[in-house]
C-alpha cells in the first residue's frame, strides 16, 4: 500500500459517503478500517464507504464486467459490507462523471444488488433503476419504546421494514437499531423507515439504516416507502399498467420515486462531491489494528 491513499467526499441529499478510487484493487479496506475512515471525530466522516473497483478486479463483481465496467464495493459505517446504496450509486456515479470514466446520459454499474442502471441528465440530476421490490409475506412489526406499529417488509436487493406513524418524531433517536418481530423476518438485521403523509403521492420518513444508524437519506429506503405507500393506497402498477410516483421527503432533501408496470423502480435525486484529498495510510493501518 501507497504512503498515501486518495479519497473524495461526496452526498446524495446529505447521505455521505468517503470515496476511495482503487480501480485494480489493491487497497486493503478491512472492517476496522473502514468504522475509522467513517469516524465523524477521529477519521473523515461518513455514513458509508465507496470503494471504487473496475468489475474485473473484484472477485464479487468478475460476473459482472461484461455488463458494467465499474463495481460499487459499499460498506456500512461500522465496516459491514451492504448489498446496496441507492444513494451511493448516484454519489458513485458522480465520481465516475468527475474522474472522467463516465459521461452524461446513460451507464451501468455493479452492484452486490445487481447491476444498476444509470442515468445522468443534464439538469445535474442522477436516476438510478432500482430493479424490483419483492414484497415477502407475513406480519412485522417494529416498536420504539412503548408504541409499535405493523410494517410492510420490502427488499430492495437490502431488507427494509416501512411503517406507518402519525409523528416522525415518535422515531424517538434513531441510534440504536429499532425492535422488530418476528426475529425471524429480518436474521441480518434491517433497515426501519417511519413514514408520514404530506399530500396525495407525497410523503416524509426518517430511517434507522442498519449498520450506520440514523441518516439524513436512504435511497433504497425511499423506494421501499414508495412501494409500501402505493401498495396501503391501493396502487399496483402491475396490475393498473399505469406508472406510479411519490415524492418522498428526507431530512436531507427529495427524491423523486417512481414504478415502472413491469415492476422496475427509478429513483431521481442529486449527488454532490465536496471535497478530495489523501489518506495517511500509516494512520490508517495503525487505527485499524488498535
Amino acid at each position: 500500500m501507497s504512503t498515501r491513499i486518495p479519497f473524495l467526499k461526496g452526498h446524495g441529499t446529505e447521505n455521505d459517503f468517503v470515496i476511495v478510487p482503487d480501480p485494480e484493487n489493491t487497497v486493503e479496506l478491512s472492517p476496522a478500517a473502514v468504522a475509522a475512515l467513517c469516524d465523524r471525530r477521529a477519521g473523515i466522516g461518513g455514513d458509508g464507504l465507496l470503494h471504487v473497483v473496475r468489475s474485473a478486479a473484484h472477485p464479487e463483481a468478475k460476473g459482472m464486467a461484461a455488463e458494467a465496467e465499474w463495481f460499487m464495493d459499499y460498506r456500512n459505517g461500522d465496516g459491514s459490507i451492504a448489498e446496496m446504496c441507492g444513494n451511493g450509486v448516484r454519489v458513485f456515479a458522480r465520481y465516475l462523471q468527475r474522474a472522467g470514466h463516465a459521461a452524461e446520459g446513460d451507464l451501468a454499474i455493479a452492484t452486490r444488488g445487481g447491476v444498476k442502471t444509470v442515468h445522468i441528465s443534464k439538469d445535474g440530476d442522477i436516476t438510478v433503476g432500482m430493479g424490483k421490490a419483492l414484497l415477502p409475506e407475513g406480519d412485522v412489526r417494529v416498536s420504539v419504546g412503548e408504541r409499535s406499529w405493523p410494517a410492510r417488509n420490502v427488499n430492495m436487493g437490502n431488507p427494509h421494514a416501512v411503517a406507518f406513524v402519525e409523528d416522525l418524531e415518535h422515531a424517538g433517536d434513531l441510534l440504536s437499531p429499532p425492535p422488530f418481530s418476528p426475529a425471524t423476518a429480518y436474521p441480518d438485521g434491517v433497515n426501519v423507515e417511519f413514514v408520514v403523509d404530506r399530500g396525495p403521492g407525497h410523503v416524509a420518513m426518517r430511517v434507522h439504516e442498519r449498520g450506520s444508524g440514523e441518516t439524513r437519506s436512504c435511497g433504497t429506503g425511499a423506494c421501499a416507502v414508495a412501494v409500501a405507500a402505493a401498495r396501503r393506497d391501493g396502487a399496483d402498477p402491475a396490475v393498473t399498467g399505469t406508472p406510479v410516483t411519490y415524492t418522498v421527503d428526507v431530512p436531507g432533501g427529495t427524491l423523486v420515486i417512481t414504478e415502472r408496470p413491469g415492476g422496475q423502480i427509478e429513483m431521481t435525486g442529486p449527488a454532490v462531491i465536496v471535497a478530495e484529498g489523501e489518506i495517511d495510510a500509516e494512520w490508517l493501518d495503525d487505527t485499524a489494528a488498535a
